[in-house]
Formats: C-alpha cells, structure tokens, sequence
C-alpha cells in the first residue's frame, strides 16, 4: 500500500536531477507520444516473477546475478556482440550454481541502458565546452557539439533498440541455447578466445557426468526446467520522461508497472529522499535497486528504504553498496547494524566496480580485477559477521575481448589497457575476468 497518492506523473513536482537539457521540448513531446503509444517492453507478470525469487535472495536460498555493459551503445544492437555478453552471464550463473551451490537469480543490465548520470553538464574538448556525453538515448559519444545537442529522437530509437535486443535475448534463452547439454559449446567458444581455463574444463566436466546420469536413468533433459532460462532485464531508471511513457496499468491486478524493464535502479546521483527519482520509484509494481557510495547518510537511506518499500515486502527492495575495497570493512558493518535494527528486509547487492575506479598514468579510467574480488570477499564475510545474507553482485562486463580492468589470468597493466580500450563510459571486465571472477565468488560463497 503506498503511504500517500500518487500518479506516474508527480515526480514533475520533485526537485530532480541528472536530467538531460533538451533544447526543443515541443519534440520531446512528441516523441514521448510515440513512446506512449508502443507496446510494453516486458510484462507485469514476469516481473511479478522475479521479485519472487528476489524474495529468496533475501533468505539466502538464491544469489543475485546482476551485469552487463556500463552503458549499452546503439552499435551494440547486434547479433554477436548480444550473443557473446549473454554467453558470459550464463557461463557465470552456471559457474556459480554448480561450483556454488547456489540458486541463481540472472537480470542482465541490457535492453535499455542507454543513459548514464555524470558529474557535468558540459565538459571541454580542444578548448571547447560541449554538453557532457549522457547515453546514447540522449546524445553522440562523438566530441563536437552537434553531435552532443540533446536529441529526443534517440528516445524512440532507444526504444526500438531495446525491443531488438530484448527479442533476442528471449530467443536464445528460450530456444535452447541455455540448455546444460549445451554448455560444452559455451567452453568451446571459450576457448577460442582465452587460454583454456583448467577450473572452467573440470566444471564443464562435472556437468557433462551429471547431464549423461541424467539421460541414463531416463529423465528427459530437454523439458523447460534443464532447456530454458531466464534472463530478466533492468537498467538505471535516469530519464524519466521516458521511465513515465513506459509505465502502465497492469489489468490483471490494477498496478502501476514500468514495462521498459523487469527491475529499475536509482543511482547514487539521484536518490535524495524528497526528490523526483524517488517519488517516481515508489509507485511502480517492479524490484527497484538503490546504489549507495561512500558519501551516504544513514539516515536518508532510512527514509529512502520506507519510502519506497512502505510493506517491507521481501524482493521489492535491492540495497547495492559500492564503498570501494578500503571503505566496504569500515562503512558496510554500521549500514547492515542499522537497517537489521529496522527490521527491513532488504536484498543486500555488491557492487565492487564503481568503488575502485581510478585513472591511471595514462588519463585512462580502469579497475583493478583483484581490487573488485578483494571488496567481494569482504562484502562476504561482513555480511557473516553480522549474521546477513550477502544477496548478489552487481557487476560491469563485457563478452567482448576488452582491455579496459587490470588483472586476472593475463595479469594485464595499465600500459596494457591501450590494445582494445573500447569503453564510452566506465571500464568492463572481459569475458576472461568475469568467469575468473564467478570463481573465486563462487569459492567465497560455498568455501
């Protein structure tokens, strides 16, 4: 029940920020129509879907798998590039179900995350001041300013872009692409692009034993159960001129839902109490997430916690911390102490990127693959300290064979990271990092 009325249109009396300057608002209008006009992305009952097994990432019985792109680009609404980041997530969620004995719960950041939060309006280039790069639902990551004028018809596009992949995301993950016995093609397209990962084989391996026992006792290993997978989408929920235009009744139970997305998430940027992100987010039916840095006060996360989770229903609620591997063991325990005091039930999410970014001697932005474990684990063991479910991850990566992280199995540096820095945003792990990372998770998880 929500504590006071609301409409999908009320945050507009909000203060609100990180909204792009559009400089002709009678075509925004416009273009917000077409978007109110075109079918929902994803439907009430799927998300309904997912906050149930949210619900049992706050008990414990299921761990939150939660990646993809910093921010998708246009360009990458294309076959491969979506096949190569969804084989990825699936190795991953194979990886920490099998190896972690956990349930995994997969939302990808895709089909939509196309806006970002920055710290300026403009920036300067060759001693020009143009708007700041801000997704490409708003704008082109190319340096002139043309082509950083705000431009509300990428906002159907983006739609349109969202729709493609998302259909493709459905039919991979439903056509029998995520089937176990397919998993020994996933190492194969593996290992044609890394070095083969003796952890990754012998995984491969337990569960080419268990598929074969499967068959030979005579249960049918193409059901939907072992043939079928879900990958539910989300994305941060920054435009909200356009958040408002995909949000509808749903006519089975009278709710407001979102349809561009399974589950929406508030930045660090945006989740002032008594401002506009919020009030929008109270009202939808979706799993909405709440990114907290360094800088939070505990006391507006308390008013943010009750404004948006008034029932305290378990799976509404995602709290995703990204304190940094030095701030997670000093500002995580006291942040878990005072909401267990409330009583909130809340799925406790890590996210161990934005905490440990840096640049480095070359001006280029980067991450530490050691850093980000290093902050996983103790999210970890905080969380068994104070007697807490550590819920999920939520990670920044890439199926593409980036050069932006430092680290891992080819033990990149920084004067590495020049061969494939590809990023418009915020530097991704490469497929290789991100299935070493699902296993040193998975060894935290079930040591």
């Amino acid at each position: 029940m929500k504590s006071k009325e609301w409409s999908k249109s009320n945050w507009r009396s909000f203060p609100v920020y990180q909204q792009p300057q559009w400089p002709d608002k009678q075509l925004l209008a416009e273009e917000l129509n077409k978007v109110s006009r075109l079918p929902a992305l994803v439907f009430a009952g799927e998300t309904r879907a997912l906050k149930r097994q949210l619900a049992e990432a706050v008990e414990g019985r299921a761990f939150v798998l939660h990646c993809g792109d910093c921010a998708e680009d246009f360009s990458s609404c294309h076959g491969p590039r979506i096949h190569d980041l969804l084989k990825v997530i699936l190795q991953m969620s194979i990886i920490l179900a099998y190896a972690g004995e956990k349930q995994v719960v997969r939302i990808g950041r895709i089909a939509g995350q196309y806006a970002k939060p920055r710290s300026s309006d403009t920036e300067t280039i060759n001693g020009i001041e143009i708007p700041s790069y801000r997704g490409d639902m708003v704008n082109s990551p190319e340096s002139t300013p043309e082509a950083r004028m705000p431009d509300p018809r990428r906002i159907v596009e983006g739609y349109f872009r969202s729709t493609a992949t998302l259909n493709l995301v459905r039919a991979f993950t439903r056509g029998g692409y995520a089937a176990l016995d397919y998993v020994q093609e996933w190492h194969r397209d593996f290992c044609e692009a890394f070095p083969a990962n003796r952890k990754y084989m012998e995984l491969v391996g337990g569960i080419r034993k268990a598929v074969n026992f499967t068959k030979a006792i005579g249960y049918d290993i193409y059901t939907p159960q072992l043939n079928q997978t879900t990958l539910y989408t989300s994305h941060e929920a920054l435009l909200l001129d356009y958040e408002e235009a995909m949000t509808r009744i749903d006519t089975t139970t009278g709710d407001w839902y979102d349809t561009s997305a399974h589950m929406l998430w508030i930045g660090e940027r945006t989740r002032q109490p008594d401002a506009a992100h919020v009030e929008f987010m109270r009202g939808i039916g979706n799993p909405v997430g709440v990114k907290i840095g360094p800088s939070h006060d505990i006391d507006d996360i308390k008013r943010v916690v009750e404004a948006l989770n008034p029932d305290n229903a378990p799976g509404r609620l995602t709290l995703i911390t990204r304190f940094g591997a030095e701030k997670v063991g000093i500002l995580l325990p006291k942040l878990l102490a005072e909401m267990k005091k409330e009583g909130f039930k809340i799925v406790w999410s890590c996210d161990p990127m934005h905490g440990n970014t840096y640049s480095n001697q070359f001006q280029m932005k980067t991450r530490n693959l050691e850093e980000i474990i290093k902050e996983l684990r103790d999210f970890c063991h905080i969380h068994e300290a104070e007697d807490s479910v550590p819920g999920g991850v939520h990670l920044e990566l890439t199926g593409d064979k980036v050069t932006e992280c430092i680290g891992g199995n080819r033990r990149l540096l920084d004067s590495d990271l020049q061969k494939n820095y590809r990023t418009n945003c915020d530097p991704r792990l490469n497929a290789e990092q991100a299935v070493e990372l699902a296993f040193e998770l998975a060894e935290i998880l079930n040591p």
